[in-house]
């Protein structure tokens, strides 16, 4: 958008404490749920709304589907296509965060828990087992009693996934059905070790429109009277 001329602002969600820096202007934080969202869209005379939020950002973009509508604002949901099991895949499918921590119960084992930092707590109810953590920012105290942290920031290789699953052990590897190239690295390397996953499904939406690239929602953009190089 910035190198098209599109005034546009970036809306940051807060949870990461150095975030990458955008060539837009950047706001950070919650709106207020669907009225604060409103408000803010009538006040800043925004025309037009593009969800890019992280595939699990349920409750944002099920505020973004209705303060649009309330606003009356156009809205496109860019959603990278999920991740399907390809052949040699050992996934078992669960439902949500709960039903995760339902299906760790059982001996211990060594697990790569690729969830992200939010749901840490939850994960905390099976303490049987050694959890390897890779977080994008240092954490603080860990709900767990045994477990390793590896700080780092994507995109991955599965060549390093590779190899640090097989430095730590690891005998099964729990990941949201996020999609995309960034982060599937650790399937690939699970596939390629014969390492089972424990795959949580996709939360439902209400019904949107949605595209699957950048050049599409620019597309979509340029079809619905934004103005370039404004």
């Amino acid at each position: 958008m910035a190198s098209q001329g599109i005034p546009a602002t970036y809306s940051y969600a807060g949870r990461v404490d150095n975030p990458r820096p955008q060539p837009l202007p950047v706001r950070v934080g919650g709106f207020g749920g669907v009225d604060g969202l409103s408000r803010y869209l009538r006040a800043h005379a925004i025309t037009h709304v593009v969800d890019a939020t992280h595939p699990f950002a349920a409750q944002m973009s099920r505020n973004a589907i209705a303060a649009c509508r309330d606003a009356g604002v156009p809205l496109m949901a860019l959603n990278r296509p999920a991740w399907v099991a390809q052949e040699g895949d050992r996934w078992q499918h669960v439902p949500d965060i709960d039903g995760a921590v339902a299906a760790l119960s059982g001996p211990a084992q060594r697990i790569f828990l690729a969830v992200g930092r939010m749901h840490l707590e939850d994960f905390a109810a099976q303490p049987q087992h050694r959890y390897l953590l890779r977080l994008v920012d240092e954490p603080g105290a860990l709900p767990m009693p045994n477990c390793e942290v590896v700080v780092s920031r994507g995109p991955f290789s599965e060549s390093n996934d590779r190899a640090l699953m097989q430095r730590h052990g690891i005998e099964l590897v729990v990941s949201k059905n996020a999609g995309g190239s960034g982060a599937r690295a650790k399937l690939d390397a699970a596939r390629a070790l014969g390492v089972p996953v424990l795959m949580i499904d996709r939360p439902a939406l209400p019904q949107r429109h949605e595209l699957t690239s950048v050049t599409q929602v620019l597309d979509w953009l340029a079809h619905s009277g934004v103005n370039l190089g404004v």
